[in-house]
């Protein structure tokens, strides 16, 4: 029996979350630069973009890039906006033929001019799309995003546009970057390391954890399957007991 055939498809995650970690150390080992590893973790990120779109997931958030990533060497990070532009133009027919919605969260001001037109083209593009919504996270940082949240809060409070005592979940999630995503289901994290990076702090608060030992240019579709299957087989409570669940 494949992989694919055991995902129940009425228990799906309908948002899943990767850290896309391990391009530099997948290079190293075969003694080419970190780039040669960037390069061909963009073959993983089209196979599991197409495979979620075929099982029906309606959101896939992908960590591509952030805030800390700023400081990596000058040559890495330019490398990186390069392959990023280069990759937006060569997916814009993946992403139309498969009926997928491109989105991005994180302060995109802060990337190169260059970068960020193809970026809002991209997106402009897809717009009607419906079958899944596609995130990037760039120059993302959960932290940023929740002070920036704090702080658009706060004016609002100020001005009297909003009373401090109504302020919910609701209120905070709508100041979020990702205030029309709902809260993430399944996080993925590739390459062996057990942390969260600074990434999407809030809104995987109840999320299930998945850590593989596989680096992502090696991470493919079956992987992906392999993970929603764990996702299957597990209890989410949300607080509540296993008895009230039942």
């Amino acid at each position: 029996m494949s992989l694919k055939s055991q995902i129940h498809s009425t228990y799906l995650p309908q948002h899943i979350a990767i850290i896309m970690d391990g391009n530099g150390r997948w290079a190293k080992q075969k003694g080419m630069v970190r780039a040669f590893g960037h390069e061909n973790g963009t073959k993983s990120v089209r196979d599991t973009v197409e495979a979620a779109a075929e099982l029906g997931v309606k959101n896939l958030t992908l960590y591509a890039f952030s805030t800390e990533n700023w400081k990596r060497p000058k040559l890495e990070v330019q490398t990186l906006m390069k392959l990023l532009v280069s990759s937006l133009k060569k997916e814009i027919s993946t992403l139309q033929e498969n009926n997928i919605k491109l989105s991005a969260i994180g302060n995109l001001n802060a990337l190169p001019k260059k970068v960020y037109q193809e970026l809002i083209e991209v997106i402009d593009k897809t717009e009607s799309n419906t079958r899944m919504t596609l995130t990037l996270a760039l120059s993302y940082g959960s932290r940023e995003e929740l002070l920036n949240t704090v702080k658009e809060i706060s004016i609002k409070v100020k001005n009297n546009i909003i009373s401090a005592d109504s302020i919910d979940e609701s209120t905070i999630n709508k100041h979020l970057y990702t205030q029309n995503l709902p809260d993430v289901d399944l996080l993925i994290r590739t390459s062996g390391e057990h942390r969260i990076s600074n990434f999407l702090l809030w809104q995987i608060a109840y999320a299930e954890l998945y850590f593989i030992n596989i680096l992502w240019p090696d991470f493919t579709r079956e992987n992906l399957y392999e993970a929603i299957i764990d996702y299957q087989k597990r209890e989410r409570r949300f607080g509540k007991t296993s008895e009230q669940l039942k």
